[in-house]
């Protein structure tokens, strides 16, 4: 009984969740003056995406939005691997002091850092660039502390293998340790993924200009724009086009999203 009823609310939660979202898809194909209408109909249209990309520049934002992701995610596997495997596998005065320094950042809420993030990058002239954008999420305490536990994990002996082959630290790196932690990879690069993909406060107010926009920044200005006012049927239309693309991602590769995430512990 207790399971029916589990499994009940998860269901409403999960119908819950899903309603918003089949709303916009419904209302997006939907003909404008049908738009708030609770009428069923045949009638489906493109126009709305149409409109939507002629009326704002989302090809721009796309090219922002994927630019600024891919380069985020490749250093913060570079900054997170190095610093992980030197807190997992290197001996070193105040190693375990430093490392629940970084774990302290997890406790720390981004919208804190805004402020003395933005004052610093004013200093340095990078207001208004993509460089800006990024620059404060290189470094991932989430990332270091996930590879690390991963990292600790793989024995010893693999790495004194490949020195006895003669490897280097770097080599063994590359061979031993980053192929055994492809699931933690996986999973943290969706976390990341899907975290900067959805950003917006941040890129909100460090930009200024249609090159340097993100698609979240651009959804919003164009939702608030004269000449779409109230209409929401061009307004889930551009919803839609922003979620697309991790809707696809997820849909393609759910079955190694979710063996990604179990077997790097995260839940």
């Amino acid at each position: 009984m207790f399971r029916k009823l589990t499994g009940a609310a998860m269901f409403g939660l999960a119908a819950l969740w899903l309603f918003p979202l089949l709303w916009a898809l419904w209302t997006a194909f939907r003909p404008r003056e049908q738009a708030i209408s609770w009428t069923l109909s045949t009638d489906l249209t493109m126009a709305n995406f149409v409109t939507v990309w002629n009326g704002a520049p989302f090809a721009q934002y796309y090219l922002n939005t994927f630019l600024i992701v891919t380069v985020i995610l490749f250093v913060q596997i570079v900054t997170a691997t190095l610093a992980a495997y030197a807190f997992a596998k290197l001996r070193f005065w105040g190693r375990d002091v430093l490392f629940l320094l970084f774990l302290v950042q997890l406790m720390v809420p981004a919208d804190i850092l805004i402020f003395p993030n933005y004052n610093v990058l004013r200093d340095l002239s990078l207001l208004d660039t993509k460089l800006g954008i990024m620059l404060p999420y290189f470094a991932s305490a989430f990332g270091i502390f996930l590879l690390r536990q991963t990292f600790k994990t793989i024995p010893h002996e693999l790495e004194e293998a490949a020195r006895m082959e003669g490897c280097s630290w770097w080599q063994i790196l590359w061979r031993v340790y980053v192929p055994l932690a492809r699931p933690t990879y996986i999973a943290f690069g969706l976390v990341s993924v899907s975290y900067h993909w959805n950003n917006f406060m941040w890129p909100l107010i460090v930009t200024n200009s249609v090159e340097n926009r993100p698609l979240t920044v651009g959804l919003a200005i164009f939702a608030q724009s004269f000449e779409t006012g109230a209409q929401w049927a061009e307004v889930s239309a551009a919803t839609i086009m922003v979620i697309f693309p991790l809707l696809l991602a997820f849909f393609l590769f759910q079955r190694q999203f979710i063996n990604s995430f179990i077997h790097s512990g995260v839940k």
